[in-house]
């Protein structure tokens, strides 16, 4: 029998934080057009990599208003992140070993207002790095 393995599935790249509200029980909220991009599902756990900062939390997503571009770091990970900071929003999954070879994760690039580039646009690995891509 196969054993399963723990793969990247999707994430947001680099999106701005707009809002960090202390006082929501927590989780993040994210656009819901953002999360269909990224294949990331309301309640999906979710992990946000703050790239202005240089911390890392583990929370759950939730759905924002449609069109708001929103990214709101909600409850006690509001002390980790705060309006204007990168953040990756990545989550994961458990596939076959036997699919894995054939794995390809959701990358959804954006600008800096959150608004998705062009979706032929896939990752690059370092250290190369893409000129003027995106924000």
């Amino acid at each position: 029998m196969a054993a399963n393995l723990h793969l990247f599935k999707s994430k947001l790249h680099r999106v701005t934080v707009t809002h960090a509200d202390l006082e929501y029980e927590g989780s993040v909220s994210i656009d819901a057009d953002l999360m269909e991009a990224a294949e990331i599902l309301e309640h999906e756990q979710v992990h946000v990599w703050n790239v202005t900062r240089g911390t890392r939390l583990v929370t759950y997503a939730l759905r924002g208003d449609r069109g708001s571009r929103i990214i709101c770091i909600n409850g006690a990970a509001a002390h980790l992140a705060a309006p204007g900071d990168k953040v990756i929003i990545a989550t994961f999954a458990e596939v076959p070993a036997t699919e894995a070879a054939a794995w390809t994760p959701k990358v959804v690039l954006v600008d800096d207002d959150n608004r998705i580039v062009d979706p032929q646009l896939t990752e690059i690995a370092g250290p190369k790095r893409r000129v003027n891509a995106v924000g």
